[in-house]
């Protein structure tokens, strides 16, 4: 995927994923004179014909005009793909977005957790490996090849009031870099045209201690309040449950430092700054109260399996899994065994 600087354009943008995150974006891109596309089923997709994408922010109502469909082979060859969706769906949606790909498509993963890529060209000794914990058989890797990813570690908060109605609460930061560290004239390119569109965009030199940093968080918070109910006030409260949350961490901490992403932060640091959000209730409780699947591979299952290939032990980790993982196939939210 060779270009010069000046042959990269995003003119044609894809947003895949129309949810809380996908459509904030889209909206925003479509302020700059990206063609924007959605790819939405359902009573999304009727929306999004409709009404097109919506979003409040600021106390004002924004609309986006889109091309919205069910098939990818009717919007076709993009420059960008955004992919903005729950881990859980992502093998069903990879299987489908293939007529969005050309050779020089550029796809942006907007998502939560260790992504299927994390180890392509970076891990140290694991550099290459891949994670089964989140692409089981290699099915996201064929369907979603590595030259084309770009990472990003999206900062905002957003929710979804209805279908294709997005809205804003705070945040506006993106971090995006590529796998390999690279500053390549594509992702400097993706990088300006963010600033462009309004973000706070960063150009990361390590997209992968982005997403680990982000991750230390949410890896344990997430799952807390879920099997408890509690936002994340209660949960930084209680001087039991921090003490848990704090050892998983520093299990994530030691695995960090095998792979070369060290965090010089301790966990009591990152305590305080999710006091900060107060009375918060998480994406994965919020899932759980919406009957939907939860994100516990790409949050949980991918620490616990980068333990096992840096051979750092996990105990804690795999304590908050398997409460997590037998809270969520009793409510029909998690795979089976």
């Amino acid at each position: 995927m060779s270009e010069t600087k000046t042959e990269v354009r995003f003119k044609q943008v894809a947003i895949v994923g129309a949810g809380a995150i996908g459509g904030w974006m889209g909206v925003h891109l479509s302020r700059v004179g990206a063609q924007v596309s959605v790819l939405a089923r359902g009573n999304t997709l009727q929306a999004l014909q409709k009404n097109g994408l919506q979003m409040h922010q600021g106390g004002e109502l924004h609309t986006a005009r889109v091309v919205a469909s069910d098939d990818a082979t009717a919007l076709g060859v993009q420059d960008l793909v955004v992919i903005s969706v729950k881990a859980p769906s992502l093998v069903a949606v990879a299987a489908q977005v293939g007529p969005l790909i050309g050779p020089q498509t550029v796809v942006l993963t907007a998502m939560n957790g260790v992504p299927w890529w994390f180890l392509q060209g970076f891990g140290g000794s694991v550099a290459g490996r891949s994670l089964s914990s989140v692409d089981p058989v290699g099915a996201i890797a064929q369907a979603l090849p590595a030259p084309h990813i770009v990472g990003c570690v999206v900062h905002a908060s957003c929710s979804v009031d209805a279908p294709g109605l997005i809205r804003h609460h705070f945040g506006d930061g993106l971090i995006v870099g590529e796998p390999s560290g690279e500053s390549s004239p594509r992702v400097q390119a993706l990088h300006a045209l963010l600033q462009e569109a309004g973000f706070k965009a960063t150009l990361s030199p390590q997209i992968q201690k982005d997403i680990w940093y982000k991750l230390w968080g949410n890896m344990t918070v997430n799952p807390v309040s879920a099997l408890t109910g509690a936002t994340t006030d209660l949960i930084m409260e209680d001087e039991l449950v921090r003490g848990f949350i704090s050892n998983v961490m520093l299990e994530a901490k030691s695995i960090g430092q095998r792979i070369g992403i060290p965090i010089e932060q301790t966990p009591q640091d990152r305590h305080a700054m999710t006091r900060k959000l107060g009375a918060f209730k998480t994406s994965m409780l919020q899932d759980v109260q919406a009957g939907k699947p939860l994100e516990l591979d790409a949050l949980v299952s991918a620490v616990r399996e980068l333990g096992q290939l840096t051979q750092v032990a996990t105990p804690f980790t795999d304590a908050l899994l398997g409460l997590s993982r037998l809270q969520a196939r009793g409510l029909g939210l998690y795979p089976a065994q």
